[in-house]
């Protein structure tokens, strides 16, 4: 769960940051609009794209623990499904 969270995290943030930065030369300027209206501070530039990497990191997170918490039920309940089975 750890894991997937980190990773998450991580490549959210990253991209969110790298789209921030970008849009300072003109590239995804719609994408940082619509998601600085999510993210409070994010927006073109070097400081806009920290603060909205910062927000994508939490966001990703959260995102990979609920991933993985309804991936571990469902296999859970995939293994009691089976075992019921075969008694």
């Amino acid at each position: 769960m750890k894991g997937l969270a980190l990773s998450l995290g991580t490549i959210w943030s990253l991209y969110i940051l790298s789209m921030g930065w970008g849009s300072t030369f003109g590239w995804g300027t719609a994408f940082v609009n619509a998601f600085s209206e999510i993210y409070i501070g994010y927006g073109p530039g070097f400081i806009g794209g920290i603060i909205g990497a910062i927000w994508a990191f939490f966001d990703g997170a959260f995102a990979g623990v609920f991933i993985a918490l309804i991936y571990n039920w469902s296999i859970n309940t995939k293994k009691k499904q089976r075992a019921t089975k075969k008694l």
